[in-house]
């Protein structure tokens, strides 16, 4: 028996920040921006920027995913609830977070893996710190990668472009 390798963001489950599984299949038809998050990472205030895009383009089928990881500096050492409430009570975060992941190595989430094989960086196909940033096209597949100093704002172009595709 042969295994299908993953071809869209519908392939993946991850787990939301309050224990649920989701099915990354649920955002079908969306266009997506996954972003590795750390809640003391210098990068941190592009939670503000990342909430604007969410509220800027939610109605024309655009969600960001925020994915906590603490990986880079052990920026991001809270538990779920520490991060949600951080994350709301100081950029108004209200897209979708998930469950602390590694984005790097043998631990790495299969999302992240997918994601990395798809479209490499600087350093390959590792990420190399927070706030790395994946826009997702309606079908699912990867449009473009991000570095972490990319703000934010300099993506909305990206994303009305293939909001409308």
């Amino acid at each position: 028996m042969s295994v299908t390798e993953p071809s869209t963001l519908a392939d993946f489950h991850a787990t939301s920040l309050d224990g649920r599984d989701v099915d990354l299949a649920d955002y079908a038809g969306r266009v997506v921006l996954v972003v590795n998050t750390a809640s003391q990472c210098g990068f941190t205030p592009q939670l503000e920027g990342l909430q604007t895009l969410q509220e800027q383009y939610a109605d024309q089928g655009f969600t960001v995913l925020g994915f906590p990881c603490d990986q880079f500096g052990h920026q991001e050492p809270g538990t779920a609830d520490e991060i949600g409430a951080f994350c709301q009570k100081n950029y108004g975060v209200e897209f979708p977070m998930f469950a602390k992941i590694e984005v790097n190595g043998d631990h790495a989430h299969p999302l992240y893996d997918w994601l990395r094989s798809q479209k490499g960086g600087l350093l390959g196909s590792k990420i190399k710190w927070n706030f790395t940033k994946f826009l997702i096209g309606r079908d699912g597949r990867v449009l473009d990668r991000y570095s972490p100093t990319t703000k934010p704002e300099k993506i909305a172009g990206d994303i009305e472009k293939a909001l409308r595709a």
